[in-house]
């Protein structure tokens, strides 16, 4: 390895298990110590036995590395202040925020119920603000004492946030919403040497291995590339975290297997202006032109 990260320290939130575990191994690897946090929760975020943060951070140290573990609820702000200082009390220090912690409720949309959209865009969507809000508020106060940050945040959105996904209506709008949380925090943080990306990952998790069970199967020969292997997307991840990603903020990448996609967003395509107002008709027979002019969209994940 080569020491990308030498000398910074990165919490992974989401790290017991799948792409979290992955990202904080790799980036421990590269010489960040790590703060671990996994609350430890089954797939639809119940209670769940043991501490799988425990166990990579074990992990991490029988591999030479330095790490802790965290098992606190970072969509809470206790738990996201403590997540905080936990790297603070640790280290001395906090480099690199990763926010990955996440689950599933699937449900088609005359199925879902309020719990289970409040529940999972509580753990997606607010489990990303309160732990950005809180080292971003730690970067700041280092700016101001003089003590620029080169600080880095890692957000999570995935393909289901940028396209839509058929029976995660719940999911793919925390995923969309983490791409807004993302373009916002680049925009407010730079100014504090704070830089904030996201990430739309495509990899073997618990959450994608039932889900998308023959896409992300392992392969049958020992000896190929497992495309679907969370490790790796984390190589992407390591960088963004690192100082070596110096420049690069507000941007959105697709990772998977060993393709890299740099996503451009929302971009105006044909326009029309009549310069007064439209009447219904005027504005519908503009519309199918200008649509007639455009991209069309790519479809909606499990969509026929």
């Amino acid at each position: 390895m080569t020491g990308l990260c030498a000398g910074r320290v990165a919490v992974v939130t989401g790290a017991g298990r799948g792409l979290g575990r992955a990202h904080a191994l790799a980036l421990a690897a590269e010489g960040a110590k790590i703060v671990v946090n996994d609350l430890g929760v089954a797939l639809d975020g119940a209670a769940g036995p043991g501490s799988p943060a425990q166990d990579v951070a074990d992990e991490i140290r029988a591999l030479g590395g330095e790490a802790v573990a965290h098992g606190g609820d970072i969509a809470t702000t206790d738990g996201a202040a403590s997540l905080v200082a936990t790297a603070l009390d640790t280290y001395g220090r906090l480099d690199a925020l990763v926010n990955n912690a996440g689950f599933l409720r699937d449900r088609m949309l005359i199925n879902l119920d309020e719990d289970d959209w409040d529940a999972v865009l509580r753990v997606h969507l607010k489990g990303h603000f309160l732990p950005l809000r809180h080292a971003a508020a730690h970067w700041r106060a280092e700016a101001k004492a003089g003590r620029a940050p080169a600080a880095r945040v890692v957000n999570t959105s995935s393909g289901a946030g940028l396209l839509g996904s058929v029976g995660q209506g719940n999911y793919s709008a925390a995923k969309a919403g983490i791409v807004g949380l993302t373009l916002v925090a680049a925009a407010e943080l730079g100014r504090y040497g704070v830089q904030v990306n996201a990430i739309a990952p495509a990899a073997r998790t618990r959450m994608t291995e039932q889900t998308f069970a023959e896409t992300m199967a392992a392969p049958d020969q020992a000896d190929a590339f497992d495309a679907m292997a969370p490790e790796n997307v984390s190589p992407l991840v390591v960088w963004l975290a690192s100082a070596d990603s110096a420049g690069v903020t507000g941007r959105v990448f697709e990772a998977e297997a060993g393709r890299i996609t740099v996503m451009e967003g929302w971009r105006p395509g044909p326009t029309a202006d009549k310069g007064t107002r439209w009447t219904p008709a005027e504005a519908g027979d503009a519309a199918r032109k200008l649509l007639a002019a455009a991209e069309p969209p790519r479809p909606v994940y499990g969509a026929s």
